[in-house]
This record gives structure tokens, sequence and C-alpha cells, in this order.
């Protein structure tokens, strides 16, 4: 039943014990139970909230940041992750494999300059590491497993005479 609860609650986070009971056909208790389980056992970590923040009039950057680290004897890539995972601009931190670089990590900032700042000025300076990469995204289409809406998604090819 584990599995199934997370599957509905990560695609609609919304869901209460009764309404995730009924399209399981169980019992809501089982259900209560089991989420306050997964909760304790930080299976759940959390519950958020898919904002298309593109819709809104705030301006927002999010940037990819490949960074390249010297892992330290013994404890590996974790102590400069968790390092960096700790900074309120970090979504995320994920350890790569197959690439130039170890870790990719996902910010936020208002503009362009202050996600270059706290690179320059947080990340980049960090013992353990070597370089970074920064990339700036442009147009986010899908996220966390949900599309985003494109204003026009008509054919706007223009025919050449020949």
């Amino acid at each position: 039943m584990r599995e199934e609860i997370l599957k509905l609650i990560e695609k609609n986070s919304r869901l209460d014990a009764k309404d995730i009971a009924a399209m399981l056909g169980t019992d809501e208790s089982a259900v209560s139970e089991e989420l306050k389980a997964m909760e304790k056992e930080h299976i759940i970590c959390g519950y958020h909230t898919m904002i298309n923040w593109d819709k809104m009039t705030d301006e927002r950057v999010t940037a990819l940041i490949e960074v390249k680290v010297s892992p330290m004897r013994g404890e590996g890539f974790d102590r400069i992750a968790s390092r960096i995972g700790k900074f309120e601009e970090v979504s995320t931190v994920y350890l790569l494999s197959g690439s130039a670089s170890d870790l990719i990590v996902t910010i936020e900032g208002r503009t362009l300059k202050e996600v270059s700042h706290f690179v320059a000025a947080k990340i980049a300076p960090m013992d353990s590491v070597v370089s970074t990469a920064t990339h700036f995204v442009l147009k986010k289409y899908k996220e966390h497993g949900v599309g985003f809406e494109t204003e026009n998604t008509d054919d706007e090819r223009i025919q050449v005479m020949p």
C-alpha cells in the first residue's frame, strides 16, 4: 500500500487520507497511519505546491550550477554537498555520474547579477570546490512531472515560395 500512496501524493499533495483511502479502496485510518509512519521514517520529506512563476509579475532567475569538487578523505562528496545545501537560495543538490562535474546545484534568485554574486561569493570560494559553471534557465516546459502551458502551440511556420 505504501507505494500506491506515494504515487498518489507525488502527483497531488493535496489529497488527504480520506481521498487516498477512497481511491485505493481501503480504510482511512490505515492510510492515515501509513502517512504518519512514512513521515516519521523520512520517506515523505515534505509536501510541495508546483507554481508556474512565469505567470507572476515578479522576476525570478533559475540557474543550474555545475560544481567540480575535490572530495575530502573519508567524507567523499557528502560534506561539501551538505554545506552547499544549507544555503537558502539552493533548491537542489545532486551528485552526478558520467559528467565532468561532480555536483549539480539548482538555485533561484531575483536577477542574473544576484545569482552570479551567490556563486562567486559563496560556492566558488569553498575549500573543496575546484570550479563552477553556471547555466541560466531560459524557460521551463516541465518540472516535477508537471507540464507548463505554452502560450501558442499553433504551427507558426511560414510557407516559402519557390
